[in-house]
């Protein structure tokens, strides 16, 4: 049996929205992963922060956490494609963890 890889999205929310609308957006970006057969181990927000550099008129944004393992590459492959045209994620980082 393969063994699950284990991978890392943290993404950067912008930080107008409010509480609900966080949420259900993070909760829609879970469920992506989810519905393609990945397992979400820790969705969590990181921190409210000052970026670097201004994105999109944006001088600061809610970096939110994710962990997941994924047998294949599909839910990973669709959060990347719709977090790029998504307006509320301002960035967004897939890391693959190697053991």
């Amino acid at each position: 049996m393969n063994q699950a890889t284990q991978y890392e999205i943290l993404y950067i929310i912008r930080p107008d929205m409010t509480d609900e609308a966080k949420q259900e957006l993070i909760a829609r970006f879970d469920q992506i992963l989810t519905d393609k057969g990945s397992e979400v181990v820790e969705s969590k927000d990181w921190a409210k922060k000052r970026l670097a550099y201004e994105i999109n008129d944006y001088r600061e944004g809610i970096y939110h956490l994710i962990t997941v393992n994924a047998d294949n590459a599909d839910g990973i492959n669709e959060f990347d494609r719709l977090a790029r045209i998504n307006r509320d994620i301002l960035r967004h980082m897939i890391t693959k963890i190697e053991d």
